[in-house]
């Protein structure tokens, strides 16, 4: 493979790492969850991506590894830092102040349906085709049917918070086909990941100091500290360290069907860890998710055509 192909199917280490970052990323819920009974929603995304970057500083230090130094680089860490984190986080806490959360992540799964776009028209090897769209839309509709009716039933209401929540996903998407960037720069995944953190932490602790004025906040309790501890180090460090590294390998538009998996994920683990019971609408979501993953992937259906 050429330095800046991409390959247009995954492979079994490129699907278990996205299975890997769907889990990390499911599990994010969980975290968030804890800390927000304690602290404000833009201070949480603050200290995730501020205790992200000091991690994985630490991380390249300890690995004898190095910052690139390069204005150009920079650049691109800020703009990703913007389109991949300060804006979309930011969206979707304030989304999320007016609407479900079951209809937030209904709206966050149109990710992978604007990145087959962005892609189309952005890049030479990921364009659109029928099949990829198919897959798309049964995979929203997998999330949709897994989450359930009653958050479809909120559409119509607070239309300014759903825009926003969707304008994230559009950010993300552009953000996924902006970071392919890297690749050609030359630039490591842990170090693409490090530089973003880096600079969203920059640009979000103006927000939040003039939003949220952290110093007046209550000292937070044993259990939110251990939750924002996690949520920066499993759901965030190492889960762009992933990131990456399948944006580099497959493209943005494989990459970006995490967004499908991150609720199967965090439905499976609310079923082993906390013991919720796993409905007949789960199974038909999941069942759908997992025909769209196939459609978009390719490698099935070609199989099918052969026999």
């Amino acid at each position: 493979m050429a330095q800046n192909d991409i390959k247009a199917a995954m492979g079994p280490f490129e699907w278990a790492m996205l299975v890997t970052l769907s889990l990390v990323w499911g599990g994010s819920f969980f975290f968030q969850g804890v800390a927000v009974k304690e602290l404000p929603p833009l201070t949480i995304v603050f200290l995730r991506v501020a205790l992200a970057a000091v991690i994985l500083l630490i991380f390249m230090r300890a690995r004898g590894l190095k910052m690139p130094k390069t204005p150009e680089v920079w650049v691109a860490f800020f703009c990703m830092g913007l389109i991949n984190n300060a804006i979309p986080f930011s969206l979707i806490v304030w989304g999320q102040s007016h609407i479900g959360s079951g209809l937030a992540s209904i709206l966050n799964a149109t990710t992978p349906m604007f990145t087959v776009i962005v892609a189309h028209f952005l890049t030479a090897d990921e364009r659109l085709t029928c099949q990829k769209a198919f897959g798309v839309l049964i995979g929203f509709l997998g999330v949709a049917v897994m989450i359930g009716g009653d958050a479809l039933s909120a559409l119509g209401i607070n239309v300014v918070s759903q825009i926003a929540v969707l304008a994230a996903a559009v950010s993300y998407a552009f953000a996924g086909v902006f970071g392919r960037r890297f690749r050609k720069m030359d630039v490591a995944p842990v170090a693409t990941a490090t530089g973003q953190v880096c600079a969203s932490s920059v640009l979000l602790l103006p927000m939040v100091l003039l939003v949220d004025q952290p110093w007046a906040l209550e000292m937070p309790s044993t259990y939110a500290i251990v939750a924002i501890l996690a949520l920066a180090s499993i759901s965030t460090a190492y889960a762009y360290i992933l990131y990456f590294r399948i944006l580099e390998s497959v493209g943005a538009t494989n990459l970006l069907l995490v967004t499908f998996l991150v609720p199967v994920s965090a439905i499976l683990l609310g079923v082993l860890v906390l013991g919720e019971r796993l409905g007949t609408q789960h199974l038909i979501g999941i069942g759908c998710i997992c025909i769209g993953l196939a459609a978009i992937d390719g490698r099935l259906f070609r199989a099918l055509k052969r026999t």
